[in-house]
């Protein structure tokens, strides 16, 4: 029964593919996927792109070390995400994530994600009455920024992970169920540009980069088998163009790739990686593609585009792509923010443009809350 629940809840988490007998497909899937779940609706509705955007509280999950270029000295965000609403109405995704700017060079955040799947009846046969759980997963994360040089930064991040998704059972094989804890390291960096001239408008570019997720495997019983934390690299850059006063746009790229072992064909074959390290397999992910496959499909893209008026209203489009081998997750993203004096609202939906994949985000509205603790302070001491 362990496996069993296991694989549903899961199910619940990975975006589950009709099949598709003509291709070969290698999905490469972890453990505690809701990691790599994007938490804000800016990020969101511009394809998933965030790794090389301009800094704020969401900064925790995208690359840490943008926080070295953080405006404000202080700040918070609040997202929800529903998730598979169109079948379930407890299951959903909280997102917090804050930063406090230590000095002008330094800044230090925390964020915590929290997954819950609602309630899930665990029967050992269809007839027996069985017992009602209700797993849940969270990450708690806190990350130091700083500031290397007038135009980049480095970044590092700590996180515990907590994922329950079989509460006390115990297995037909005798095994005791007990919950998965890991513990990751992230490590980031960050370039922004200084203003340059482009088709004579003023401009700059930003790089980013974030390992992520570099921790140890995980289990879910007290001698069952370990799986790999979905460590991972992503890379990108953006370019902000400031029209005039009023109008300006933002273009952003991003490209991904799991630092995972690729499964085997088959899953009748015994997996090469089972008994490798995560170290080694980080390493190995580069170059582990079985024959008739490539590394070059297991890198997805992210495309992202934003417009800002008067630097209150937001639009917001974008395009993300999984090679059909490895997810085949591809759709179109929108969305739009309004930011006032202490409070912005982003909100970000969902377009599939492939019938293969049954997205858990679809037709779903997301939103984030972010407030602004500067400028809340002020108004404080104003109004005192």
């Amino acid at each position: 029964m362990k496996k069993t629940a296991l694989l549903v809840a899961l199910s619940l988490c990975l975006f589950a593919n009709k099949a598709m007998a003509q291709i070969d497909t290698r999905v490469i899937t972890t453990a505690v996927p809701f990691l790599m779940i994007t938490p804000n609706s800016k990020a969101a509705s511009m394809g998933e792109t965030g790794v090389a955007t301009t800094p704020d509280a969401n900064s925790m999950f995208w690359n840490p070390s943008k926080l070295a270029f953080v405006e404000k000295n202080s700040g918070l965000s609040i997202s929800y995400a529903p998730w598979l609403q169109n079948l379930v109405d407890d299951v959903n995704l909280t997102y917090i994530s804050g930063f406090y700017r230590l000095n002008s060079n330094s800044t230090i955040g925390a964020s915590l994600k929290y997954f819950t799947l609602g309630s899930i009846t665990f029967r050992e046969t269809a007839e027996e009455e069985g017992y009602h759980f209700n797993p849940n997963e969270y990450a708690f994360d806190v990350g130091y920024a700083l500031k290397l040089s007038k135009r980049f930064s480095g970044g590092l991040s700590f996180r515990f992970i907590y994922s329950d998704l079989l509460g006390n059972e115990t297995a037909s094989n005798g095994d005791a169920a007990s919950a998965g804890t890991s513990l990751a390291a992230d490590i980031s960096a960050y370039y922004t540009s200084k203003t340059f001239d482009f088709q004579g408008k003023d401009a700059r570019y930003k790089i980013g980069m974030n390992i992520s997720n570099i921790g140890n495997k995980i289990t879910y019983s007290t001698s069952g088998d370990e799986d790999f934390i979905p460590a991972n690299l992503r890379i990108g850059s953006s370019l902000e163009i400031d029209i005039d006063e009023y109008n300006a746009v933002n273009f952003a790229l991003d490209f991904n790739k799991l630092l995972v072992p690729t499964p085997p064909l088959s899953t009748e074959e015994e997996n090469p990686f089972d008994n490798t390290g995560v170290i080694e397999g980080i390493f190995n992910s580069f170059t582990d593609a079985p024959s008739g496959d490539s590394e070059l499909r297991e890198i997805n893209v992210s495309l992202g585009a934003e417009y800002w008026y008067n630097k209150q209203f937001a639009f917001r489009g974008g395009y993300f792509y999984e090679h059909e081998t490895k997810g085949n997750r591809q759709y179109l993203t929108f969305g739009a923010g309004l930011k006032m004096q202490v409070l912005s609202i982003d909100l970000s939906y969902l377009v599939p443009t492939t019938t293969d994949v049954h997205n858990p985000l679809k037709n779903t509205l997301r939103f984030s809350l972010n407030f602004d603790l500067d400028a809340f302070r002020s108004n404080a001491k104003t109004a005192g």
